[in-house]
């Protein structure tokens, strides 16, 4: 589980969700006062962060940029986070795909979860967050990881018996935490 700390955690790279190329529409300036706007989710502390790209870049949902540090090819900079309500039906309805493409990608993070997360309090077990997991699931994983940790999803799910789809209950756990009304945060920075 990740700690809450007080200093913001920097994104390395993020996923564009929506590249508005004339700013938001709703935006009352005049359109030579309006810059282009991508609405992006950060890949590693999954940020929701707008965008401002480089003159004459076009980018396009789906497709990783560089934020980082360093020479950016195609940001010019970053405007902010971005509240999970401002996002436009485009970046609504491409969120899911990109973080499921995140998960996919990084199996070994998300199963490190499974083979280490720990008790939040005395009553409640962080892997209990996760959407379809109760108390029978967690005490089951727990006994499995400590016979052997966990290798894959697929491995999880063969040895933990009714076990709800892991990878999806992760990418429900991170949707709900992106709308950022939740008590405990397991993957999302707030």
């Amino acid at each position: 589980m990740q700690e809450q700390e007080s200093h913001h955690v920097k994104e390395e790279y993020a996923v564009v969700l929506d590249f508005l190329q004339n700013g938001y529409p709703l935006d009352e300036r005049p359109s030579y006062k309006k810059s282009p706007i991508a609405q992006t989710l950060g890949k590693d502390h999954f940020a929701l962060l707008e965008i401002v790209p480089k003159a004459g870049v076009f980018l396009q949902p789906g497709e990783d940029l560089y934020i980082g540090e360093g020479k950016r090819e195609k940001v010019h900079h970053i405007v902010g986070k971005l509240d999970f309500t401002k996002l436009t039906g485009t970046a609504s309805s491409t969120l899911k795909a990109v973080i499921t493409k995140i998960v996919d990608s990084n199996q070994v993070r998300f199963i490190d979860f499974f083979n280490s997360a720990q008790p939040l309090t005395m009553r409640m077990h962080s892997l209990e967050l996760l959407p379809g997991l109760g108390k029978k699931h967690m005490w089951e994983i727990i006994e499995e990881r400590d016979v052997e940790p966990f290798k894959d999803f697929e491995d999880l799910k063969k040895r933990v018996k009714l076990m709800p789809d892991p990878e999806k209950a992760i990418i429900k756990r991170i949707m709900l935490e992106l709308q950022g009304e939740q008590k405990h945060y397991l993957f999302v920075d707030q």
